[in-house]
């Protein structure tokens, strides 16, 4: 049985994890990192819904993710869908890295800034105006985040530039030629609904998310806004199950979806990596 003090001292050796859960955003990611020396493993399932079409489309996205230390990780998926083809099949690879250059800690409060850089491989031609580096085209994506954390609300932006790369030309409705390159933005929030005070590592994290974003072709016309509200409970500060959709608010893209459903799970192993011991 767990004494008053041993479940004291496993929740500040857990705070890090457990303070940040309101920015642990379900369509972006924030400035801050997973824990140092841990693994996740996460499956997100994405079902787009389009005014151009009436029959259903899935894609999912395995991920392993790695708490290198706290200032860098990495993150490794792949996908498979049927958003190209007749049924599922795999359609690509990417791998992300983060490094967190900038951390402003406070007692309940932080402002921390991180830069990104990921790279895609996908089999898939390129048959919408849209596109991201989950599966729809091979490409690189490079960007800064900024994420501020107050107490249970957390607001994070996060500004990008990615490029495609397609073996073969481009051709649109509007005739207006390639649009690989693209200014991605989001602005995100995190509200912490419960629990009002943390006692032990085992309680339920219930947040609350809403994020905008937005892409916008460089050197053309294309673009669009969305509003992606989501739902998150985290369990013993280590499964996490996500809930959300984005809903378009405007624009003028050749889309697989103008709205999204997205349910995610994922779960954390702490510790996995021993800390080198210094002499």
């Amino acid at each position: 049985m767990k004494t008053p003090r041993a479940c004291t001292m496993i929740v500040i050796l857990l705070f890090p994890l457990l303070a940040g859960a309101q920015e642990l955003y379900v369509f972006t990611e924030p400035a801050s990192n997973m824990p140092a020396r841990s693994v996740s493993f996460k499956v997100t399932g994405r079902y787009p819904d389009s005014k151009l079409n009436n029959y259903f489309k899935q894609r999912y996205i395995p991920e392993v993710m790695l708490g290198i230390s706290k200032n860098w990780m990495v993150h490794i998926s792949g996908s498979m869908s049927d958003y190209y083809s007749i049924k599922l099949r795999p359609e690509s690879i990417k791998g992300y890295i983060k490094y967190r250059f900038l951390s402003n800690d406070e007692v309940h409060r932080h402002f921390r800034m991180a830069s990104f850089l990921e790279a895609s491989y996908s089999r898939n031609p390129v048959l919408y105006d849209e596109f991201t580096l989950d599966g729809d085209l091979s490409g690189v994506q490079t960007g800064l985040i900024a994420t501020q954390l107050i107490n249970k609300l957390a607001v994070s932006a996060t500004a990008s530039y990615m490029k495609g790369i397609s073996k073969e030309p481009l051709h649109h409705h509007d005739g207006e030629g390639d649009h690989l390159s693209m200014f991605n933005y989001s602005l995100s929030a995190g509200y912490l609904l419960l629990p009002k005070n943390y006692t032990s590592y085992g309680q339920t994290n219930v947040n609350i998310y809403l994020e905008l974003l937005g892409s916008k072709g460089i050197g053309h016309t294309h673009y669009f806004v969305d509003l992606a509200p989501a739902f998150q409970i985290i369990f013993n500060s280590a499964t996490k199950i996500n809930a959300g959709a984005r809903f378009q608010l405007s624009g003028n893209m050749i889309r697989v979806g103008e709205r999204t459903y997205q349910l995610a799970v994922e779960h954390t192993i702490l510790n996995v990596f021993r800390k080198k011991k210094s002499f």
